[in-house]
């Protein structure tokens, strides 16, 4: 099993176990981030941009590999990944790097997978 697979494997056996829980806040604030992510005003290209650039400054790799899967599923191309990576690494500074590096590395997984 690669790295996507085992991801998305872990994530999804997650996230049934929490909804499982049947918690109505949790699965509101699940919904909530599944809503915001919808065609809107903003493409959801744009917004699965907008969400690995956030992700990578806020440090969260397991966001920064979920975001990345939904970018190339929104067909984001090298360019515009390493312009996200490029603005990422800006407003964060060089704290960034080392998930700069993760990601760049996960970026190239799912373009095998």
């Amino acid at each position: 099993m690669n790295k996507v697979e085992k991801f998305n494997d872990y994530r999804t056996r997650m996230n049934e176990k929490i909804m499982a829980a049947d918690n109505k806040v949790i699965k509101r604030f699940f919904n909530l981030d599944t809503n915001a992510y919808q065609q809107g005003a903003l493409n959801v290209k744009t917004k699965e941009m907008l969400g690995l650039a956030c992700s990578m400054v806020l440090r969260c790799d397991d966001c920064v590999k979920y975001h990345l899967g939904k970018c190339q599923e929104c067909g984001v191309t090298d360019e515009e990944v390493y312009e996200v990576f490029a603005i990422a690494n800006l407003i964060g500074g060089s704290i960034v790097i080392p998930h700069f590096r993760r990601a760049v590395e996960y970026w190239e997984e799912l373009k095998i997978s």
